[in-house]
């Protein structure tokens, strides 16, 4: 690879011109591409499989129109007073136009629902004083009914008497029969019975025509008692659907749309979609149509929710120019001319201009977030002035050695350049295996910012050279050309020779050890401040920012504390709560079936309201909107949705009208956007170890290669470890507990961006090892040199002390200039990466490794013997290229700070 490098090089600081037309070629390809292929961004996360994208997707299948997404727009007076009735009017007929853009379903004017809320409860009050009239007008009948049965009842009374009566005459006549017969048959006196016999029978129809008239009577009185009856048995059942809408108006009224004061109202858009899935062009024409309508309503004013108000994060802002200029100042002093601070933000500028607008060429047929190509604009930006600045110095020290200048292009492109395509595959690898999570949307980030360090390192190994060589010696000062003008080859002083072990006999300040005293308290201080730093990362609570962390003067931010304020902060994160029932709901089972589940939700902790949002036609599937009691990042919000999750399945034994009734366990999921923040972050907490595990085996393969030791790549891993939790640590006590608030312009503290954890372990083990092996390897290099293990830890990090000073402020600088961005999420990211390299480079690589590495000695460079064997060698730094093409004359510049050579360029003395 290194020889590669160096033809490379010599190639481009001979073909200038060819190289500077092939990256405009490139550049111009990259604006073509993102110019036909440029999509729009969303700030919006999903993740197959989650449990709120699956009822999502069960409620586009069963209940289409509760499925969509909704867009939050805020409507309020100008003047705080209450809305007029030609406001209202004007305002439901901009909403109404909004219904007929494509890709909306429809919309819901505040005012209309809340004018059909009060009739509802207007006519459930004169439900109820119909329903008393009926029961009073009921217990009169009652009244007259039991009137009549007592008549009736004494007329029973009086025919069971005659009858009673006649029963016994006809007995008598019976036994007369009896003795006539017995007379007729002795005397022949017959005919005294045939006489009698019409007028017993006369009798006896009379009483039967009593008896028949009384019954008659009783039929009748039966029937009116059951028409009574029915009567009762329909008002107890009217009044108990009346009791029962009465409770769920009670149990949603907490969910209002126009606000007490009557001076805000909040509609909602509908659209078909679901919120992740509606195209930015249906978002835009809504919020067009809205705003243009609204401004023809005099006095009110409109603010639109983050739902719906996509505001695409500024690339450059006021901290990104100030972090640019930073990194300018540095390699002014670092590089000493204005010429050569130039070149390296020139090269990064190119390379971040090829990464980003390549990357934003697929947003169009990708789904891409905001924070996406920005992280790759910042890593290509902070990697490509370091990746350019390891070169440039490099040539430089050649250069005042008396390298010729297209010889010394070439040699530090193949031995910086060596370097820093090692380093940079190593960035890139960690940046790619954020794919193994298996999370889309985070292994398109990994992907694009591997692609932009990718692009970085290319530009840093072609254009630099082609830069170094058009621009001759102008990379040096006047006073250093002149310095070198003056000086004679031959006294052996404007030589070259990269040999660590002799650095301290050379160098104008010997090199010592320092005392082991010291290095324990290096050690115990460096460990202890990282400890405490870290602390606050126990109580790291991740999700998604909502509207109260956006800029303060953006219209989503308004929205959201408009709301809060007016309606409570639950009503910006309301939950979907679906239930599939065991036997599907009937006109005689819904509404207490919905009272039934509602009333269980209602009575789970930090829930405001409940209401009914739909029934499937099928009648197998209810949705409920429910309104927690803060907002959607809350902890109480999070704990909400574990819990309403946890009461599935829910036994319900509902009885309905006659003989219907739902009776079984209902299955319980819940959804929406605050639900979906949710499941995101867990699922992304998940894959975190993982990932995390991945990337310290990778760290721990690498560093074994590279410096062919055991513990310097335990302690270098265990360094990255430490540097990572105190950066999480950071970020927590500033963005989630708000400690310096106001110096980080931090107006809402809340849960950390849930993704964060997982890019910053990529990048800070990237950024991490690139440290590690600009300082270990020249403390590698001068132990193979013969110096004593710990002279040669100190001669190791002489040499490299300055050049990555340089590169760690230049990265905190880039990374620093994020951490004032528009966007919240930039922001912290910006913050968690420029703090993760200054404790990574100042307290762990420059502290902590090097006392450590002194206390071990000799113990640190230990490795068996057959692992020796086994391992490839690795010449990181091209000294088998330095050995090819040696400098003529021996010697070394002026600079007591210099770059070591590889660990393999000579053997022990």
């Amino acid at each position: 690879m290194a020889e590669l490098l160096y033809r490379l090089g010599r190639f481009a600081s001979r073909r200038t011109k060819t190289v500077f037309a092939a990256w405009i070629a490139v550049l111009a390809l990259a604006g073509a591409g993102f110019a036909a292929g440029a999509g729009t961004l969303s700030d919006s996360f999903t993740i197959p499989g989650t449990p709120t994208q699956e009822v999502t997707d069960h409620l586009a299948d069963e209940l289409p129109e509760a499925a969509g997404g909704a867009g939050t727009v805020v409507l309020s007076t100008d003047d705080g007073a209450e809305f007029t009735a030609d406001q209202e009017k004007a305002l439901g007929e901009v909403l109404t136009g909004v219904t007929d853009l494509d890709g909306v379903q429809g919309a819901v004017d505040p005012f209309t629902t809340e004018a059909d809320r009060q009739e509802q409860a207007d006519q459930l009050a004169d439900g109820e004083q119909q329903i008393a009239d009926g029961r009073d007008r009921l217990a009169a009948g009652r009244d007259r009914l039991a009137a009549g049965q007592q008549q009736l009842d004494d007329a029973r009374a009086q025919l069971e008497a005659g009858q009673d009566q006649l029963d016994d005459a006809r007995a008598q006549l019976e036994a007369g029969q009896d003795q006539l017969d017995d007379a007729r048959a002795q005397a022949e006196a017959a005919g005294q019975v045939e006489l009698a016999a019409p007028q017993l029978d006369a009798r006896q129809e009379q009483l039967d025509a009593g008896l028949a008239e009384l019954g008659t009577q009783q039929d009748t009185l039966d029937e009116k008692a059951a028409e009574l009856e029915d009567g009762a048995a329909e008002l107890d059942e009217q009044a108990a659907r009346l009791d029962q809408g009465k409770e769920l108006l009670e149990l949603a009224s907490g969910i209002t749309l126009v606000s007490d004061d009557g001076s805000t109202a909040v509609a909602t858009v509908m659209f078909t979609d679901d919120l992740m899935s509606v195209p930015q062009e249906t978002k835009d024409a809504v919020i067009g149509a809205i705003e243009d309508g609204v401004a023809d309503v005099d006095g009110v004013g409109v603010e639109l929710g983050s739902d719906i108000a996509q505001e695409t994060p500024s690339v450059v802002g006021p901290g990104e120019v100030v972090g640019l200029v930073v990194a300018a100042v540095v390699l002014v002093i670092m590089l000493g001319t204005f010429i050569g601070a130039g070149l390296p933000l020139l090269t990064a500028l190119v390379g971040v201009g090829v990464a980003a607008m390549g990357a934003l060429a697929f947003s169009g047929v990708v789904q891409m977030s905001s924070v996406t190509p920005v992280l790759g604009l910042m890593l290509g930006l902070a990697v490509g002035i370091d990746y350019a600045l390891f070169i440039v110095n490099r040539h430089r020290h050649q250069l005042k050695d008396g390298y010729e200048v297209r010889e010394s292009v070439a040699l530090a492109n193949g031995t910086s350049g060596n370097a820093v395509v090692f380093a940079g595959a190593t960035v890139v690898i960690a940046l790619l295996a954020l794919n193994v999570t298996g999370i889309p949307f985070l292994g398109l980030m990994g992907t694009v910012g591997a692609a932009s360090v990718a692009v970085a390192v290319l530009v840093a190994v072609t254009l630099t050279p082609a830069l170094l060589s058009a621009i001759g010696m102008r990379i040096l000062s006047r006073k250093e050309r002149a310095r070198l003008a003056a000086s004679d080859p031959s006294d052996g002083r404007a030589t070259h020779a990269h040999d660590a072990g002799h650095a301290a006999a050379r160098s104008p300040k010997p090199v010592k050890p320092m005392r082991t005293s010291v290095a324990v308290g290096r050690v115990v201080l460096g460990v202890a401040m990282l400890g405490v730093v870290a602390v606050p990362a126990l109580d790291l609570r991740t999700n998604l920012p909502d509207g109260s962390s956006a800029p303060e003067d953006s219209t989503s931010y308004a929205a959201y504390t408009t709301v809060a304020d007016k309606f409570g902060a639950g009503v910006n994160g309301p939950l979907l709560v679906v239930a599939d029932v065991p036997d599907a709901v009937t006109e005689d089972t819904e509404v207490a079936t919905q009272l039934a589940l509602a009333q269980q939700l209602a009575a789970q902790d930090d829930v405001v309201a409940v209401a009914p949002a739909g029934t499937s036609e099928d009648g197998w599937t209810l949705a409920f909107q429910v309104v927690p009691a803060e907002g959607p990042t809350s902890a109480s919000t999070e704990q909400l949705v574990h819990t309403l999750r946890g009461l599935s399945p829910l036994a319900v034994d509902v009885q309905g009208a006659g003989d219907a009734s739902v009776t079984g366990d209902v299955q319980i999921g819940v959804a929406g956007a605050a639900s979906g923040n949710i499941d995101i972050s867990e699922k992304l907490s998940d894959a975190l170890p993982l990932y995390l595990g991945v990337v310290i085996g990778l760290s721990l393969l690498i560093l074994v290669v590279v410096f062919r030791s055991i513990l310097v790549p335990v302690i270098a891993t265990l360094g990255f470890v430490l540097s990572y939790f105190a950066a999480l640590g950071g970020v927590v006590a500033i963005y989630q507990w708000g400690w310096l608030a106001d110096v980080f312009g931090v107006h809402q503290p809340g849960p950390i961006l849930n993704f964060l954890p997982t890019i910053l372990v990529g990048i800070l083990f990237g950024l991490a090892m690139d440290y590690m092996l600009f300082l270990g390897s020249g403390m590698r290099e001068a132990y193979a040199h013969g110096a004593p293990a710990r002279l040669a830890v100190a001669q190791g990090f002489r040499a490299g002390r300055s050049v990555v000073t340089a590169a760690a402020i230049i990265m905190i600088s880039v990374f620093g200039g994020f951490v004032f961005a528009e966007d919240a999420m930039i922001r912290s990211i910006g913050f968690a990466l420029a703090f993760g390299v200054l404790v990574d480079a100042f307290v762990v690589r420059m502290l902590v490794v090097p006392a450590l590495m002194h206390l071990l000695g000799d113990a640190a460079w230990w490795l068996p013997r057959r692992l020796d064997r086994i391992l490839p060698d690795v010449d990181v730094e091209g000294a088998s290229l330095e050995r090819r093409h040696p400098h003529v004359a021996q010697g070394e510049s002026e600079d007591g700070d210099r770059e070591p050579a590889p660990a393999s360029a000579v053997s022990r003395d």
